[in-house]
């Protein structure tokens, strides 16, 4: 007992020796202006990531408010042991406040709901600008980046119909026939896309947005719930980079999205393959299949037999009142869908790793590892 104590110890100052000698590395006291300006933004980003109020961090760390403020607004700069202690309270290491890559999101676009607070918008896309930058470091580090450009084929869309043809045309193009697409995040970030999953709660209020960085297009969706919820952000911000500029005046950007989300996880001969082209009623069994398999709610295969005239308005109305009752269209029946992850970046880093583009040390730090955590 005495001897696993006594390593306990020993491995616990030598992290904090590792910390200390890193930050002296990286932060000299006579830091410049532009230094000052970097750790104060960054710092206010994990603070507003992890939901933390100025008082609330300076009491993790046991330090005033106004101390935090200065900090901030770029008029003081923390000790080494201060700083060592702000990343621990925000569950970053100490080189995430000195990460050379700056970025910023631009045309951002939310699929959410107008009651979602200002300050959780902002929790998100501090969250989103964390990863990303994560992601913008390594691609700067390989002189010739394996993952090509995002290239979507263009759209004209005059009609819904244009839609049902292009989900097809992009699945054409993608090499995708009319099967299940068993995983959509490694099927998007494989074409040049950048999905981000966020773990920040929004109870619902926001399912994901869309962004860019640099040219390079950004998916984010929510990390809980029923993986059909996620792809079908997904699929619906992808539709947004398609259709930008492409759509007349009196179609709807948003009904556009959603049919598209559909038709791409769901294309017309697969679902009259499974349902057939006309139908009385609907089976809950039948529903649920379709949707462990390609990957789509209950609910939305049930707008989509609709909108594809498989069954009627009045059937439509019929399922609907029915999932309402029965409590179903927060939490449909059966077993949910499993959610996706990403893993490009995991596999670029340990890529990188293996084709001596970085070393182990750099390796830790972009996966937000101790580098005794990465060999673990």
């Amino acid at each position: 007992m005495k001897r696993k104590y006594i390593l306990m110890v020993t491995i616990y100052l030598f992290r904090m020796v590792y910390k200390f000698f890193i930050y002296r590395i990286l932060y000299k006291p006579d830091t410049t202006k532009e230094n000052h300006i970097m750790f104060a933004d960054r710092l206010k980003r994990a603070r507003v990531s992890s939901g933390y109020s100025m008082q609330k961090l300076a009491t993790k760390v046991g330090i005033s408010a106004n101390m935090i403020k200065k900090y901030e607004h770029g008029e003081s700069m923390p000790s080494s042991a201060t700083l060592i202690k702000l990343a621990a309270s925000l569950g970053l290491k100490s080189e995430y406040f000195f990460r050379p890559t700056q970025i910023a999101l631009q045309n951002i676009q939310y699929r959410k709901k107008s009651s979602l607070p200002q300050k959780v918008l902002q929790q998100i896309e501090a969250d989103v600008l964390e990863q990303a930058e994560r992601w913008f470091e390594l691609k700067q580090l390989w002189p010739h980046f394996p993952i090509s450009p995002a290239v979507l084929p263009p759209a004209t869309i005059k009609s819904l119909d244009d839609i049902e043809t292009y989900a097809m045309n992009l699945r054409a193009t993608w090499n995708l026939g009319i099967k299940e697409i068993p995983n959509l995040t490694s099927l998007l970030e494989e074409h040049g896309f950048l999905v981000i999953m966020t773990h920040i709660q929004t109870q619902g209020a926001c399912d994901g947005l869309q962004a860019s960085i640099e040219g390079t297009p950004i998916l984010v969706c929510q990390h809980q719930g029923d993986g059909t919820r996620q792809r079908f952000t997904l699929a619906h911000e992808l539709a947004h980079f398609a259709f930008a500029s492409s759509l007349p005046p009196e179609l709807d950007l948003e009904s556009c999205c959603h049919r598209f989300a559909q038709a791409f996880l769901l294309p017309l001969p697969t679902i009259h393959a499974f349902l057939g082209t006309k139908r009385q009623a609907l089976e809950i069994g039948e529903l649920y299949l379709i949707k462990h398999r390609y990957g789509i709610s209950m609910q939305a295969c049930i707008r989509r037999a609709f909108d594809t005239s498989i069954i009627s308005e009045s059937t439509y109305k019929n399922l609907c009142i029915m999932f309402s009752s029965n409590g179903w269209r927060k939490q449909e029946p059966g077993e949910p869908y499993p959610l996706e992850s990403t893993s490009c970046f995991k596999h670029l880093v340990y890529r990188a790793l293996g084709e001596n583009i970085i070393g182990e040390a750099k390796a830790a730090e972009l996966l937000g590892q101790s580098v005794m955590e990465f060999h673990r």
